[in-house]
């Protein structure tokens, strides 16, 4: 006697893929016909199309860091220049070099360190230690 074996055909076509993986949005952007030409041929240059390939060049890309607002354009100076000056120290420390820092400029350092600390932390009162 045989055992009994039903066949089952597949549903056939595609697996389904992963949901979140789906893309579903799209984003219209209009080019020239000069702009289209030379986004095709660099699509085409990586076996891509001109939707892949925007794709691609768009998520992979780095952009440069968001300005500094205006309102601390001039904390962000002051901080630089701070920063420039213990860099410089502390380059020439390590080269070996012979450091002297005026007790003044420490204490500076200090207070400009914590206000820093404080207003990043959204805090405006010094004697707030959080």
């Amino acid at each position: 006697m045989q055992p009994d074996v039903t066949t089952r055909r597949s549903a056939g076509g595609r697996p389904k893929g992963d949901p979140a993986a789906v893309r579903g949005a799209t984003i219209g952007v209009r080019v020239s016909a000069s702009e289209y030409a030379t986004l095709r041929a660099k699509a085409a240059q990586m076996h891509l199309t001109p939707a892949q390939w925007l794709r691609e060049a768009a998520l992979a890309r780095c952009l440069p860091s968001p300005p500094v607002a205006a309102i601390n354009r001039e904390q962000y100076a002051e901080l630089a220049r701070l920063a420039a000056n213990l860099n410089q120290l502390t380059r020439l420390a390590n080269e070996g070099g012979r450091v002297t820092v005026a007790d003044d400029l420490l204490a500076f350092v200090m207070i400009e360190t914590k206000r820093l600390r404080l207003a990043l932390l959204g805090i405006s009162e010094a004697g707030d230690d959080r």
